[in-house]
């Protein structure tokens, strides 16, 4: 089959893969599309995260069932599905623990084991989740990184009628802009350098976007709410976002850093001693496939808001990752393994 591998910084081929033995329990799958995620843009850039097995990347991604393993019972072929990616031992201390998401032995589809980025995936049954029949296999696609943002709201102390500031509108800074507004912030704001980017932020339900290149965002957002937002969400991964978010939040306000970074940060302790606002992460998402597929069916949060492109997997790196390293108007680019 044909797939896209990585092999260094700045050194994507698609060429032929071997593709996985469908085993006992798991299903073949005729991917369909699949996202470009920040994570992948982070590895085009940076070079292979240590937790890379295998060259064949890509874990956003849908597609269509065509061969079932033995055993398998939960799917026929035939149905359209979203892949969960990440695979937990489920017997480990955060297994145990019910952090999933945070297992020490943890593979993952597009990093130990074959990715998305390729005509087909053998993938095991648990990790397969029908779509609805209203629902395209585009936004199948987007269950994963809404999936991202759904897990750092619901794991974040935001309450009903809070106030919200987001640093960074690409595809997770809006997805995590229509979680916070499904959850009922009652002001959210964004904090972009791209023009297009804050205006499809407004467009989205934000109530101010905020480029930082002219403003200073944490004063002008203190100055809006009266001493700080309740929560500030980190969706950008520089040392400029981390210290004006960490500068947003009021005293005892959150700052949750959702986004991966290629380079650490330093800041000034005292921020936190004098406010006791908390800094915590969020990692991936837990058991949330189910309640996501049911909000991008609803419309509750609109995943085709974000997708700006749509190219085929020849195109994967000029079209793909070239663009979006180089241009801000892009979002989510899709790869349709159609085309």
């Amino acid at each position: 089959m044909k797939a896209a591998k990585l092999y260094g910084a700045k050194d994507i081929r698609v060429e032929e893969a071997q593709l996985p033995a469908l085993q006992e329990g798991m299903v073949k799958v005729k991917v369909e599309f699949a996202g470009i995620c920040g994570s992948d843009m982070h590895e085009y850039m940076a070079g292979p995260y240590p937790i890379r097995k295998q060259p064949v990347i890509g874990h956003e991604f849908s597609g269509t069932v065509i061969q079932v393993g033995e055993g398998v019972t939960d799917t026929k072929v035939g149905d359209r599905v979203a892949i969960e990616p990440l695979i937990a031992c489920g017997t480990c201390v955060n297994c145990k623990r019910g952090f999933a998401n945070l297992c020490v032995r943890q593979d993952g589809y597009g990093y130990t084991l074959s990715g998305g980025f390729a005509e087909y995936a053998v993938v095991k049954q648990e990790n397969i989740f029908r779509l609805p029949d209203n629902m395209s296999l585009e936004l199948g696609a987007l269950v994963e990184p809404t999936a991202v943002a759904v897990h750092a709201v619901r794991q974040s102390q935001l309450r009903l009628g809070d106030t919200v500031a987001i640093f960074g509108a690409g595809p997770i800074g809006l997805l995590l802009l229509q979680s916070v507004k499904a959850a009922g912030a009652s002001q959210i704001f964004i904090v972009e350098v791209s023009e297009e980017r804050r205006k499809k932020a407004l467009e989205l339900g934000a109530t101010h976007a905020i480029n930082p290149i002219d403003t200073d965002a944490a004063h002008s957002i203190k100055e809006a709410t009266n001493g700080g937002v309740d929560v500030a969400y980190d969706a950008a991964g520089v040392q400029a976002t981390f210290v004006a978010g960490v500068g947003s939040v009021r005293p005892g306000g959150e700052f949750k850093v959702v986004s991966v970074w290629e380079k650490p940060v330093t800041f000034d302790p005292n921020m936190i001693v004098r406010s006791e606002a908390k800094i915590s992460g969020s990692y991936a998402y837990n058991n949330l496939f189910p309640e996501v597929i049911r909000l991008l069916a609803s419309s509750v949060i609109d995943g085709n808001a974000v997708i700006t492109s749509m190219i085929s997997l020849d195109d994967i790196v000029e079209k793909g990752f070239e663009l979006l390293a180089q241009d801000r108007k892009q979002c989510k680019i899709l790869v349709n393994m159609n085309m």
